[in-house]
Order: C-alpha cells, then structure tokens, then sequence
C-alpha cells in the first residue's frame, strides 16, 4: 500500500493534464470553428480600413472633341493617429503643405482612431511637396478630382463638381446621372503596430467610369464670343454682358459667354451670383427687340405690311394719360420704317391693330412666357401676364418692349424662327452621350417645337431687319460682305429704390442673323448697365460685329463681294 499515495498523484496529474489538454481544444475549437467568423472580421476591423471613393467621372468635349472636363488622379492625404509618436510635430510639418492650420491637423490627429482624413484632393504640386517628405502614420490613395483645362472658358455652361465628385452646377448638375462613376472602395491596410497603410488590390476594384458627353459648342466660336464680349465689358465698364450664339436651323447652341466670368477650377472663394448663369436666370425688358416680334405678328395678321403709312406724331403722342416719346420726329413713314428707325410711337400702334389678344398669343408662341427647355439647370421663364392683368398703357408698353421680361435665351430663339422660315426650335446644348468604352448610347437630334409663322412671313420681316443694319439703327453691326438682318435694343431698368424707370441704367443689346439670305448664325449681344453711351447700337451692335466676321470665317462661309482681280497692264 506505500505505493498508492504516488499512484494517486499521478492519476490527479494526468486528470489534470487531460482537463487541460481538453479545455484547450475546446479552446482551438471555438476560435477555429465556432467564432471564426466572427474573429476574421475582428480581425480585418483591426488592420483594414475601408474607404468608399468615387469613381471616375465622365469627360465633357465640345463638337470637335477638343477636351472642356476631364478627371485627373490627385493625391488625397490620410492620417492614422493611433500610429503618431507625435501628432503636434506631425501637424506642424504638414500644415503648410495641405494649406491647412496646424491647430485643426493636429485636433484631427489626436483622435484616438486608425483613420482620418487630412486633405482631400490636392493640387499636383502639392502632391508633389508630399512625395518629398514621407512620415510614419501618414499615407495618400489616388482620387478623381474634376479638372477644366480651359479655365473660366464656357465655365457658366459647364458648371462644376463639388469635392465629393457630384456636379453641383451648369451641365455638371443638369447631367449628374450620367457623368458620374460608380463608387469605388478603397481597403486600407496596416501592420499590428499601426506602422505602414496602403491601398489593396485598390485595381482590381476599380469600376466602370461615368458616362462622357459630347456638346453642340464649338471652342473656338466660344473662344471669340468670351474674347469680344470682354473687350465691350471693359470698353464700356458695363455691370455684366451676354452673347449666345445659336444654329437657327437646328437650335444647337454654338457659343454661350457671360461675364463676370469665373475659373471652375477655383470656385470656394465665389458667391453663387460669380457663377450665375444670366443667359437663363436673369429677365430684363427688351426694349426695342421686342419690335421685330410685334412686327412678325402684324404681317402674319395682315394688319400691317411693309408699305403702309404709319403717322409717328411728330414725335410725341399721349396714351392712357401718359406720354410716349421718339428719339427723332417722324411724320408719315412706311410701316418697315417704323422698326428701321425703331419708333416707339409706330411700334404702339402696331401692337393696338394686333389688340391685346392676339398679341399675347403671338408672343406666347414665340416662346415668351415660358422655358425654352434648353438642357441646363435654372432656366426661368421670364415674365408675360395674362392680358387680364394688363394697365391701360399695357398693350402699348409690351409692343415697344416694356412690361415684359425676357431671358437672352428666349430672345434669341425668337429670332431665329426668323431665320429659318417660321418655326420655333428647342434649343440644346449636348448631342451625344457615350460610355466609357466610347460607344454611342444616346443622341440629341434637332427638336420643333411648333410653327409660329409662315415662311414668307419670315422672309418678309427678315427684309425689313436688313434695313436696320443699312439704312437704320443697326448700322454698326454691319459685317462686310454679308447680309446682316437684326434689331437694336435700349431699354432704361427699374430703379429698385424708386420703382421707375431710371435715367442712368439701361440694357442695351442686338439680335439678329447672318447671313439674312441663308442663316448660319442666330446671335443676341446684351449688355447690362454700360458706362457712358448705352444704346444698343452703339455698344452691342459692334459685339455682334466683331464675332460674327471671326465666325463666318472660320467656318468658311462665302461672302456676297466679287472677288478682285488684280490685272496686269503693261507701260505705254
């Protein structure tokens, strides 16, 4: 029996041993099996970070497919605080690279988190500074930042994307469905000790990239109405001016300049007004333009035609106990002398034969009143009220262009149902959508709204327009060589503070087409608030000028003037 206090022990020891041994498989089993799960993600929260990116976004080209948007990979930075030895030297060192207070890095750093962003985005030249000086916990992953390589040209058109990647104005936002990527996720990876972050297998999750759009623009055309109509703004220290350039036979729009302009590339230092686009957003009173429409109208009625006798008053004559003026006295004139010599007088009288009914259908369906549906975000639709509502002096004010607002755009696709024989076209500004592979998923083609006129009409009043540029108020907008049809206009703005007409602000524009006998070009030139001289003629008829002579020949269209020969003679 002396042996059975040892045999004791050791069978204690091996009971113990096998409950070891059985606590630690069962120890192996439930993390192996029956937590794996559940520990493989622990795992991957501890040394991943996934990120969500945005995807590539569509490239924007104008009709040539001369580049206008584009993506460019750009470094953004990230930090990971838990890995810093000391987030206050990290802050410093970095702040004037990221252009970003050391006091806020530093905040952003000492949160106990693996990862914060610092920087998103940055320019190429400070991607580059960060390549020079690489710190522990700091890291960077490629992102798609939208890049305009033409600066401020078309910039009101285009618009521009927000940090995010979303198009936040201008065809950006207008096409946002298309143009953006899908989004990307980027997995972060690090080592136990915080040490090292980079990008896995960030390739191979790469999606497909946002729709690209080809537009009706031409860059060059853009080039010469954005160049002319800055060369008027500082000519005439005007407060904003406006030239749109449209195909009247299609509604594609060729050319839209505004100015101020801005660079869509630098935008957080604007107000919403830098980036307004005026050619939709903003209704002024056409003046004298609105003549050229009122004169469709009575030819199309029959209750003028060119030849009839219109009495201007001598000037002066009184309706609804108010008086209306004429820049010259005119007697008896023809009615296609009224608008040559753009008579407010004969314009009245014009608009009292139409009635108030009728004229308020013409100008209906000329598109006044409401959107021209133009592909671009905010358009208004300017102000016409409802016959019902008009003044005593109404029916007059509207036929010479007050009591009513317009938008450029809507004033140039009324002159262009002049142009191209009666009929309203929607105007439109994108013409295909591809994919990332290039292949055609949706074309634009040229839309009819409706006829508004007949085709003599058109031709008639296109005739009537030419004498404005020859023998009337458009003289300056002559181009040589061709024939110019068109229409001044000056109209005085409401004081805000006195609420009439002010003696010192005035728009004055032009709208007209060329050449008159086979239109290639529909262009309106407003200037808001020109300094010194504002009639239209004066300071907007030149623009129209200027842009249309460049353009002409640069599509290559043939002017009316014989060629001269040089002829050889020899010396007696």
């Amino acid at each position: 029996m002396a042996g059975s206090p040892s045999r004791t022990r050791r069978f204690v020891l091996l009971l113990v041993l096998l409950c070891g041994f059985g606590v630690v498989l069962f120890r192996l089993v439930s993390l192996q099996v029956l937590q794996a799960a559940e520990l493989t993600v622990k795992a991957d929260r501890q040394h991943q970070k996934t990120v969500s990116l945005e995807g590539a976004r569509g490239t924007i080209v104008d009709r040539h497919g001369k580049v206008l948007a584009m993506n460019m990979d750009v470094p953004s930075v990230f930090g990971v605080p838990t890995a810093l030895d000391s987030p206050a030297q990290t802050a410093r060192t970095l702040s004037p690279v990221l252009r970003v207070r050391a006091s806020e890095l530093e905040k952003k750093l000492r949160q106990d988190r693996s990862f914060v962003w610092l920087a998103r985005k940055l320019d190429p030249e400070q991607g580059h500074r960060l390549e020079q000086m690489p710190m522990e916990g700091i890291g960077t992953v490629l992102e798609g930042r939208r890049f305009y390589p033409k600066g401020p040209l078309l910039a009101h058109v285009l618009g521009f994307a927000g940090m995010d990647g979303a198009g936040l104005e201008g065809l950006e936002r207008r096409y946002e469905s298309h143009l953006h990527g899908e989004k990307r996720v980027a997995v972060l990876q690090r080592d136990a000790l915080g040490r090292i972050v980079f990008p896995k297998d960030e390739a191979a999750q790469s999606p497909a990239s946002g729709h690209s759009l080809t537009l009706t623009i031409d860059e060059v055309i853009q080039y010469v109405a954005e160049k002319e109509l800055e060369e008027a703004m500082n000519k005439t220290r005007a407060k904003a001016g406006t030239v749109i350039v449209l195909d009247p036979q299609t509604g594609a729009l060729l050319a839209l300049a505004i100015s101020p302009r801005f660079d869509p590339n630098s935008v957080a230092a604007l107000t919403p007004g830098r980036w307004r686009n005026r050619a939709l957003t903003d209704a002024y009173e056409p003046g004298s333009t609105m003549k050229a429409i009122v004169a469709a109208a009575a030819l199309e009625e029959k209750v003028m035609k060119p030849g009839t006798m219109v009495f201007g008053e001598n000037g002066r004559m009184t309706i609804a106990n108010t008086v209306i003026h004429d820049h010259e006295k005119l007697g008896w004139v023809t009615f296609a002398q009224v608008i040559q010599k753009s008579s407010n007088i004969g314009a009245a009288k014009t608009g009292m034969a139409l009635g108030d009914q009728r004229l308020y259908r013409y100008l209906q369906a000329f598109g006044f009143g409401q959107r021209t549906e133009i592909d671009l975000p905010g358009e208004a639709g300017g102000l016409l009220r409802d016959p019902k509502d008009w003044g005593r002096r109404s029916l007059a004010s509207i036929s010479m262009g007050q009591e009513i607002g317009v938008t450029p755009m809507q004033m140039v696709s009324a002159i262009s149902v002049l142009a191209n024989g009666g009929i309203l076209m929607k105007p439109y500004v994108v013409s295909e959508v591809r994919d990332a592979q290039g292949q055609l998923l949706k074309q634009i083609d040229p839309q009819v709204k409706r006829r508004v006129i007949s085709a003599e009409t058109a031709r008639t009043v296109t005739s009537i327009l030419e004498g404005v540029v020859t023998d009337g108020t458009g003289a300056k907008a002559a181009i040589p060589g061709f024939r110019v049809a068109g229409k001044t206009g000056t109209a005085q703005k409401i004081d805000p503070r006195t609420g009439t007409y002010s003696a010192t602000q005035f728009v004055g524009s032009f709208v007209g087409f060329v050449p008159a006998d086979n239109p290639r070009l529909a262009m309106i030139v407003v200037i808001d608030e020109p300094q010194g001289e504002s009639f239209g003629g004066l300071v907007a008829a030149p623009v129209f000028r200027r842009v249309g002579e460049q353009v002409l020949n640069y599509l290559g269209v043939s002017s009316n003037e014989p060629v001269k020969l040089a002829m050889a003679t020899g010396r007696r």
